[in-house]
């Protein structure tokens, strides 16, 4: 009875942990599915007030790109809900069998139990049974067998009871579970669907764009002057630091003895204290965990060399990720830090730049400035209002990393999903 008892509590223990880990991969796809919904609904937002304006626009495109991934990410993210739907059915399914076979051996023990007893009904016959042991030593024992038989018949019962009711509550779990993944493969052809519509949008969008192709050109061309420009800008800036600094170690070496130092070559050449260099090994630190530049918004351009979007053999360069966001959206500060510059360059209008030790970050495509040179800003205060291109309908943060004098992947750096 011991051994049956154990099984059982096993059994139950077994099938709690594997409701604990169902249930909590679960909640995380719920979680990434919810998040992706968000962005969705967030790029739909963004492309209603690209649709304002009639002409079709390369904007709108890149967001509707953006939009078509994001729902191939939920699909897959569906597969996946489904793929756990059918293991939790598969073993809610063998626990039944288990149940049903536990149950089934119970209640024959239990029957053989019962028919001893119908044939020893009569209590003189019990009574009989002790009495006609050899000494009293015999009649105990014999008096013990019969209490702890009376008992485990009870447990065996009890048994029986607990049991059919654990399988009730999985044959409920299972029905549930396939009514679940009844809805979620609904929603996953409604996805299904929505993903061929925006595919067709998307390569309607393309060949209009592609009629275009002289303005697109020469788009390309104004785009990447403008990159160079405000490279060039950076570059220089961080050429006049270095120089003043170099100024005054002049100075300083004139009168003290040079001192032997264990900092690396970027803090030297930047002269950079003992505070900047703290500063700039907590920006190290929080690698994939820095705020975004943005409150809202969607990546819609991303860092490296590219394919363009629509002209086939033709690739754009990025120094930085762009990011489409709402019309008066302010751009913010990724981590604590110095504005080390402002400036302002035609076509990327304003610019902020922040210096966090060795490091820089870089806020392009501002119509106003909240901050100016020599200014201290925290993590997420605001330093400017983002520029909305009227005629595209287009609201867009250039945002750039820079180590030294080495750009950097901003998308490494920034927070998997937007805070």
């Amino acid at each position: 009875m011991f051994y049956k008892t154990a099984y059982l509590l096993l059994l139950v223990f077994f099938l709690n942990i594997n409701v604990m880990f169902s249930q909590n991969s679960k909640e995380k796809l719920q979680v990434k599915k919810k998040k992706i919904e968000n962005d969705i609904a967030y790029s739909d937002k963004l492309l209603y007030q690209t649709k304002k304006n009639k002409q079709i626009s390369l904007n709108q495109l890149i967001i509707l790109n953006n939009k078509i991934n994001q729902r191939e990410e939920l699909v897959s993210s569906i597969n996946n809900e489904i793929h756990n739907i059918d293991y939790k059915i598969n073993n809610n399914s063998e626990e039944i069998s288990k149940l049903s076979a536990e149950i089934k051996r119970y209640k024959a023990d239990y029957a053989k139990m019962i028919y001893w007893a119908y044939k020893n009904r009569n209590s003189f016959s019990r009574l009989l049974f002790i009495f006609a042991s050899d000494d009293l030593n015999q009649a105990f024992l014999r008096l013990k067998y019969l209490q702890q038989y009376i008992n485990y018949r009870r447990k065996q019962s009890e048994l029986i009871v607990k049991t059919s009711k654990l399988l009730n509550i999985k044959l409920t779990e299972l029905i549930n579970t396939k009514i679940n993944k009844s809805t979620v493969l609904t929603s996953k052809e409604a996805e299904k669907l929505l993903l061929a519509k925006e595919k067709d949008e998307k390569n309607a969008a393309v060949k209009k764009l592609q009629q275009k192709e002289k303005e697109l050109i020469k788009t390309i061309k104004q785009k990447e002057k403008e990159s160079k420009k405000l490279q060039q800008s950076i570059e220089n800036l961080i050429a006049a630091e270095i120089k003043k600094v170099s100024r005054n170690n002049l100075t300083i070496n004139s009168v003290t003895p040079k001192k032997t130092s264990k900092t690396s070559n970027i803090s030297k050449e930047l002269g950079l204290t003992e505070t900047d260099q703290i500063l700039s090994n907590s920006f190290t630190l929080n690698k994939g965990k820095l705020t975004w530049p943005t409150e809202n918004g969607v990546v819609t351009g991303t860092f490296g060399e590219h394919p363009h979007p629509v002209l086939s053999g033709i690739k754009v360069k990025n120094n930085g990720i762009d990011i489409s966001t709402d019309n008066g959206a302010k751009a913010r500060a990724v981590f604590n830090g110095k504005v080390t510059g402002v400036i302002s360059i035609p076509g990327a209008n304003k610019v902020a730049i922040i210096r966090h030790g060795e490091y820089l970050t870089v806020y392009s495509n501002l119509k106003d400035l909240y901050v100016k040179t020599g200014d201290i800003v925290k993590t997420k205060q605001n330093i400017g209002l983002i520029y909305t291109d009227v005629a595209e309908s287009k609201t867009e943060l250039h945002f750039e990393v820079w180590f030294g004098k080495t750009l950097s992947n901003p998308l490494i750096w920034l927070l998997p999903s937007k805070k």
